[in-house]
């Protein structure tokens, strides 16, 4: 250990100190959803997994190695003072649309159910869109601190940092990816709303941008079946309301506290990504609404904390470090909020995972960087109260 420390001092990394401490709540809070979604994977993923490996927790060890790579990207970043990410965003965000722009290329991107969101390096497929947004915030939050007067008075100040968002959307569209670009630009509006944009501007803004999101949802007509077979999936539950419908039948299975963990019927092959985008409706219908209460309250917790956290940077007039944590914690909460809601037939169809539960990759990984960069704010918000007391 002690070869190890010094290692670490010559290379001049700022080590955490313990005495510091972090959120405990938060810390808490995303234990809690990590382990849940790491059961909950093997539990809705068993037939499926049987089916297509003839090994029924395959997707579980795969989810398991990927909270391994997770941890070990979050610690990474966790490392990194928010200095850096301040004086890098913009090459970060260089960075993230250049993958996006790769992803688009054949040969390079992957395509999956008809969309090419993939680049796969074998152990594990990288999401650009998942970095990309989280690339885009850290910029925004940059150009925010930088640009707060000319954003707070001018048109110009507001339109300029769209321009790499909106680049940024259309090239998600392409994949297609359309959630994800909702996701990004609703982030982005409550960022520069925060931030102290006019309001009367941001309408304009909003109204342009959803205009021009609904014609693009309803130029492609897989988008419009989504958006009219939502609203009645049992009209059609033999093609485009199937998915939808097995969905809701989860959920209503639950009742007040579930089937009990592992006797989803649902998951045996009925209802269409029963483990990663629809693992919400899996769970709903093992541990009812009891359960949908307690994963709403973790959720909520982890997003109250986060705001939390921003909020006592931004008292100490630490604003990058409140305005990441602002759009973090946003996103988090804002996708998790999606994902039930597509569940439960409440919106249409997205394609977005629920965060920390479902089985993917990209998406663990690019939550625990998330949440890493939030906690880091966090610790240096008690290094600087601590400074403040001595």
């Amino acid at each position: 250990m002690s070869f190890s420390l010094s290692g670490m001092t010559q290379m001049n990394l700022p080590l955490p100190r313990a005495r510091v401490g972090l959120d405990g709540p938060m810390c808490a809070g995303v234990a809690l959803l990590l382990s849940w979604g790491l059961v909950m994977v093997a539990s809705a993923s068993v037939a499926q997994a049987e089916k297509m490996t003839g090994a029924p927790f395959y997707y579980f060890w795969r989810q398991l190695l990927f909270v391994g790579v997770g941890g070990v990207a979050a610690f990474g970043a966790y490392l990194v003072p928010m200095h850096v990410w301040e004086r890098k965003s913009a090459l970060i965000a260089f960075i993230a649309v250049g993958l996006l722009i790769l992803v688009l290329i054949p040969g390079i991107g992957i395509k999956v159910n008809a969309a090419r969101r993939w680049i796969d390096f074998k152990i594990i497929r990288v999401q650009p869109s998942e970095f990309a947004r989280l690339a885009l915030i850290v910029y925004l939050a940059g150009y925010i601190v930088r640009r707060q007067a000319r954003l707070q008075t001018q048109w110009r100040g507001l339109l300029m940092p769209f321009l790499p968002l909106l680049f940024a959307g259309a090239l998600m569209i392409l994949e297609p990816d359309f959630g994800s670009t909702v996701i990004l630009l609703t982030v982005a509006f409550v960022m520069l709303f925060l931030g102290g944009a006019k309001l009367w501007h941001l309408l304009v803004l909003m109204v342009t941008g959803g205009s021009a999101l609904t014609i693009v949802a309803v130029a492609e007509a897989y988008r419009l079946r989504r958006i009219m077979g939502f609203r009645d999936p049992f009209a059609d539950i033999n093609n485009g309301g199937w998915q939808l419908a097995n969905s809701l039948i989860a959920v209503g299975r639950g009742e007040w506290t579930g089937v009990g963990l592992g006797n989803s019927i649902q998951k045996l092959l009925y209802l269409p990504e029963m483990h990663t985008d629809f693992i919400f409706a899996i769970l709903a219908e093992e541990f009812g609404l009891l359960g949908v209460l307690v994963l709403m309250s973790l959720f909520g917790l982890v997003v109250w904390r986060g705001f939390v956290i921003g909020g006592v940077a931004e008292r100490a007039n630490e604003r990058f470090k409140a305005y990441v944590c602002y759009g973090l914690s946003t996103w988090l909460g804002l996708q998790a909020l999606i994902n039930m809601a597509v569940d439960m037939g409440a919106l249409p169809t997205k394609g977005l995972t629920l965060p920390l539960i479902s089985y993917g990759g990209a998406s663990l990984v690019c939550v625990m960087v998330m949440i890493a960069l939030i906690l880091r704010v966090d610790y240096e918000n008690r290094l600087t109260a601590q400074g403040a007391r001595k």
